[in-house]
């Protein structure tokens, strides 16, 4: 009998052996990994060997903050609280919570109690300083400037702490986006040299090199990234987008199968979820292949239900588009609107929703008001514009001038030097929306921008007349004659525009201001460039004999006569 004891307590040994105990740090790498069910898998293990284990306590917290379940977060601190008041890591840990839930004054009291608990005669704690450097960082509510501040400071009390370094590169590059790198960089390979095989950090660094599109180094920091830690999923996820994208210059061809080899190391490495399909999904879409697609997104949707991540929603609303079945599109669209978090709607997803509107034939507001949220979204002034004139373009193409017009005064607004074309386009629009008043106000300001072009003042010409039809205002009149003059410059050039216009002037004088002799001067000026004109020849002789009689024999057909030949003198 003691034999058997003796063989059975040697296999629980060789067992237990040959298990190698799972530490907090493994936790943190799955969380790293961005395999959330896993990390959380782990510290609940940790925890019921050891309730009364902090760090496992705290970095349970963590993993619910990266869950996206911010309640169950709060509900980890307060309990453990409740059970160890003095626990510095864990009030760290419910300020990251308060900040989450944007109350940074609790949270900042919250930093600075655990400060004070920790604070030593060789100074801080740089677990507690780095901890609350994470959450200010993390957080919408954080502050940055704190962040670093406290990060800082841990830095300088230790170096043999990658994630330290790897916080404090996340709040540079947090705070300083237009750096190009600079001092994120700088502590990313601090954090390297704290620990050469820390795989994160090669990825912070890949994603930098992103940014830039420095697509050699991206790739390069990527590999580093998967040869330090080949679980790394994050890192196959981003190989898989990267030549999902990239074409082939030698072929014209994109290499489908590497994307979905890596799309395979991504799922191998990511913790199992239905939501992992939408890979498959997009690839299929990138090959043309809608039926396919759509039936595996749709499966996500079914068997994700309101769990379902919004960008699925949003690639059957592609694949309905390229089908032709805007309402099917239309439905999706919606649902990605519905659901996403409006902090990370992109402009291209506005630009999408606006197209499926408009194919549908819905609500123009509804239509002009995406390409404006597109607008908005856009981070650089070129996008803005790119996409606001996109939306103008469309307008136009619809006939709905007047949608058009409010999109080109956005364009102006927003062009801190608008072009020549932003002005005329603008004017244009407003000109056949009828609505000529304005038309003529942005007319002048092109007129007044380029003085020597003819363009503005034509059109100005142009708006004036449509308000004044009659010719009793004399409105255009102004106009006319600025513009006449920098025609005749060009005068052979630009004879069709002179004749319409002198004619203009000439009916003015003739028929509303019973000025002859002013008359004669346009209709002379016509004769110039047509002088075989016979109806011409006859305005001129009605004008002529109109001068020779006395005052107070006028002849009251000259007027008529001369708004006839003026008229038919006028070829524009």
């Amino acid at each position: 009998m003691k034999k058997i004891l003796i063989i059975c307590l040697s296999v629980v040994l060789f067992f237990a052996g040959s298990l190698k105990a799972q530490t907090v740090q493994d936790g943190i790498n799955l969380l790293y990994e961005e395999r959330d069910q896993s990390a959380k898998g782990v510290f609940d293990k940790l925890l019921e060997v050891n309730p009364n284990n902090i760090e496992a306590t705290y970095w349970l917290g963590q993993t619910y903050i990266s869950m996206d379940n911010v309640p169950a977060a709060r509900q980890v601190y307060e309990k453990a609280l409740a059970a160890s008041a003095n626990a510095p890591l864990l009030i760290v840990g419910l300020g990251h919570v308060e900040l989450l839930e944007n109350k940074p004054s609790d949270a900042r009291q919250r930093f600075e109690t655990a400060i004070t608990m920790t604070h030593t005669r060789k100074g801080d704690d740089p677990d507690i300083l780095n901890a609350i450097g994470r959450a200010n960082v993390d957080a919408k509510a954080g502050d940055l400037a704190y962040a670093i501040e406290k990060l800082e400071a841990a830095a300088q009390r230790t170096s043999k702490n990658p994630d330290i370094f790897l916080n404090l590169g996340n709040a540079y590059r947090k705070a300083r986006p237009g750096e190009n790198g600079g001092l994120a960089y700088t502590n990313y390979k601090k954090a390297i040299d704290a620990n050469p095989n820390f795989a994160i950090a090669y990825y912070r660094i890949a994603k930098l090199f992103e940014t830039q599109q420095n697509w050699d180094l991206f790739i390069d920091n990527l590999n580093q990234t998967v040869t330090k830690d080949p679980g790394f999923g994050p890192a196959y996820y981003d190989l898989y987008y990267y030549y999902l994208l990239k074409v082939d210059p030698s072929t014209g061809k994109i290499d489908f199968a590497k994307a979905d080899d890596y799309a395979k190391k991504f799922i191998a490495n990511s913790d199992p979820d239905v939501q992992n399909d939408y890979l498959r999904a997009q690839t299929l879409w990138a090959q043309k292949n809608y039926d396919e697609a759509i039936r595996i997104a749709q499966g996500i949707v079914s068997k994700a239900g309101d769990k379902t991540q919004p960008r699925t929603y949003k690639l059957l609303a592609y694949c309905f588009v390229e089908k032709g079945d805007t309402l099917q599109a239309k439905s999706y669209i919606d649902e990605y609107f519905a659901k996403q978090d409006p902090d990370k709607v992109v402009p291209p997803d506005y630009l999408l929703k606006a197209n499926i509107y408009s194919g549908i034939g819905n609500d123009p507001n509804a239509v002009v008001k995406t390409f404006i949220e597109a607008a908005n979204a856009d981070t650089t002034i070129i996008g803005k514009i790119n996409l606001l004139k996109r939306g103008a373009d469309l307008m136009k193409t619809k006939g709905d001038r007047e949608q058009e017009a409010n999109l080109r005064e956005l364009i102006f607004k927003t062009n801190p030097s608008p072009s020549n074309l932003d002005i005329f386009n603008w004017g244009l629009a407003l000109y056949f929306d009828s609505t000529y008043a304005k038309a003529d106000s942005v007319f002048g300001l092109y007129s007044a921008k380029y003085p020597d072009q003819t363009f503005g003042w034509q059109w100005q010409f142009n708006s004036e007349r449509q308000m004044d039809t009659s010719m009793e205002k004399g409105l255009a009149i102004p106009i006319a004659t600025k513009y006449l003059e920098l025609l005749a410059k060009e005068s052979l050039k630009n004879k069709t525009s002179i004749m319409g216009v002198a004619g203009y002037l000439a009916q003015y004088y003739a028929n509303i201001a019973k000025d002859a002799t002013k008359a004669l001067v346009y209709i002379n000026e016509m004769l110039a460039l047509d002088p075989d004109n016979a109806n011409l020849m006859d305005v001129k002789k009605s004008l002529e004999d109109s001068l020779k009689k006395p005052p107070n024999q006028k002849n009251t057909n000259g007027g008529n006569t001369s708004n006839q030949a003026a008229t038919n003198g006028n070829k524009q």
